[in-house]
């Protein structure tokens, strides 16, 4: 079916449709979100004006105020190196590193829907916000498809994985209503496309994680390393397992942005890697993790500025370094015998040690 066939079809479908019943709700909604997109818009005039403030401090030239678009990337690379580590913990100790390049390409598939809209239906939708509507139903269906059918985690993820990319492509080669889609930003990142809209949405997404992790952090724990006495004690496991996926979808879609489609994996699992070399404890390595991975997007964003190389491969490459660096170093503290080798499988929660052994 050709592009200009499909945009008949879908408008004569809306067009059949009674707009007029929905235009209080839409109101509301419009309220709502106009009054929480300019609180967003304040916090970054706030962000871009503590930018200046450190320029003519420094005087480090990508801070420069004509630089706006390198202010939103750092802000961008503040929220990621926190959320991407917060749930990569959680993920790495349950096996399921790989889930962040499932919901990657379905990601993708969500900014193809998007352009589409937009080039079909002139909707002027964020990209970016039908990435994450998409990303998250995909989360829920790796859930779905191992409940229902009893297969592994990793057979899930390929099916959605391949369903994501092939939906993505199959929009994109349908060049909407003559639309030339750049994909290159999608698949590897870019700095400057950072818009104000696509910074308020992870920011909004930022808010999210943060505080649904604090509010369960406990039961999170608890079906992360062991689903069984989770359940037993009452813990709804498919449901914080729901949960876990749709916020990795979240943070999947948000470091999209600067990491890019192939590449946001890297940064769920590589700092937590690290972290876990010279951590003796959850606690620990959570917050080591979120160092490292701070450490990563910061020193990441500065030298692809300076040297024009992409931001999210540039990332990723130092983040590596710093694993092995930590590797090294945890291999250094064990054989002076400060530390043991880390034991993953030991967490503390409420003052209890909740976890199984690892068999050496």
């Amino acid at each position: 079916m050709s592009a200009g066939v499909a945009a008949t079809l879908t408008a004569s479908a809306l067009a059949s449709v009674d707009l007029s019943l929905t235009l209080p709700l839409q109101g509301v909604l419009g309220g709502i979100g106009d009054l929480v997109f300019g609180i967003l818009l304040w916090f970054l005039e706030q962000w871009y004006w503590l930018m200046d403030w450190v320029y003519y401090f420094t005087g480090v030239e990508m801070l420069n105020p004509e630089y706006r678009y390198m202010h939103r990337a750092l802000l961008v690379g503040l929220c990621i190196g926190v959320m991407a580590p917060l749930i990569g913990t959680f993920l790495v100790h349950r096996q399921l590193a790989l889930i962040g390049d499932a919901l990657a390409h379905t990601g993708f598939a969500g900014v193809a829907v998007g352009l589409f809209l937009n080039a079909v239906l002139d909707l002027g939708v964020s990209p970016y916000l039908t990435a994450v509507v998409v990303a998250m139903i995909a989360a829920l269906f790796i859930e779905l498809i191992s409940e229902v059918t009893d297969a592994y985690n990793d057979v899930s993820m390929a099916i959605v994985l391949s369903t994501g990319f092939a939906l993505g492509t199959t929009l994109i080669s349908l060049n909407a209503g003559g639309l030339a889609v750049g994909v290159n930003q999608f698949l590897f990142g870019n700095l400057a496309t950072v818009s104000p809209q696509s910074a308020a949405i992870l920011l909004v997404l930022f808010a999210v994680i943060v505080v649904t992790v604090a509010l369960t952090r406990n039961q999170l724990l608890y079906v992360t390393f062991d689903e069984t006495a989770a359940a037993v004690s009452g813990i709804s496991v498919n449901w914080y397992n729901r949960v876990m996926v749709m916020l990795t979808a979240m943070v999947v879609v948000g470091a999209m942005q600067i990491m890019g489609v192939i590449l946001v994996a890297a940064m769920l699992v590589v700092p937590v890697a690290g972290a876990t070399q010279v951590s003796r404890s959850f606690s620990e390595s959570l917050l080591v993790s979120v160092v490292l991975a701070e450490l990563a997007v910061f020193l990441g964003i500065g030298v692809a500025y300076y040297t024009g190389v992409t931001a999210g491969g540039i990332i990723v490459l130092v983040a590596v370094g710093i694993y092995i660096c930590a590797v090294a170093l945890g291999k250094v503290q064990s054989a002076r015998g400060d530390q043991a080798t880390p034991d993953m499988g030991s967490i503390e929660a409420d003052s209890v040690d909740v976890g199984v052994g690892r068999d050496d």
